[in-house]
């Protein structure tokens, strides 16, 4: 009869340390996929940010550069494919298309000299350069967070946790087109 009791008691301590994995394991998926989601958050706001002042920059280039029109025009239509574009992979292509567009936008400033000296724009240059920044760092966090997670999703034993509850893979924030690496030449 003892003999029993010990077992039983073993096999409930052994129930009971397998749960506390379990349960361990299965919260630290869920931390990490509420990290790269937050992560994911952080860009988007940024990005919301961006998106609003691009209309502010194009409405202060209009008035010296009326006939660039058609650079004007590409700025808008990519800030409005940026604004619409869903999931990592599709705002990505989307925003390495916005950041082109607004590359030719300021070096087009180059051919106006008094556009270079207008305030407005020049504080809007500045916040859209220190968004630019803060979308960097928004985006090197959501790799490194998502990084993490997918990590986690691959291990052992939480792959095992993972698939139970399958719980999916994120797509990191890449760039697509190696011509979107380029840092554009924008002089001022």
């Amino acid at each position: 009869m003892g003999f029993i009791l010990i077992i039983f008691i073993a096999g409930i301590i052994i129930l009971f340390v397998l749960a506390l994995l379990f349960f361990g394991l299965y919260n630290g998926l869920v931390r990490a996929r509420i990290g790269s989601e937050t992560a994911w958050s952080d860009i988007d706001v940024q990005l919301k940010r961006r998106h609003d002042l691009i209309p502010n920059l194009v409405n202060s280039v209009k008035g010296y550069a009326a006939h660039e029109k058609e650079t004007l025009e590409n700025v808008v239509q990519a800030r409005n494919s940026a604004v619409s574009a869903n999931g990592v992979a599709e705002t990505g292509q989307a925003e390495g298309m916005l950041s082109s567009a607004l590359g030719k936008l300021f070096a087009l400033s180059e051919n106006y000299p008094d556009l270079k000296a207008n305030q407005n724009f020049l504080q809007l240059q500045e916040e859209l350069t220190s968004t630019e920044n803060k979308i960097g760092f928004a985006r090197t966090n959501y790799n490194r967070m998502t990084a993490n997670y997918n990590e986690k999703l691959q291990a052992i034993p939480s792959n095992i946790v993972a698939s139970m509850f399958n719980f999916e893979k994120r797509d990191l924030f890449e760039i697509e087109d190696a011509s979107e690496r380029q840092v554009p030449d924008v002089k001022f």
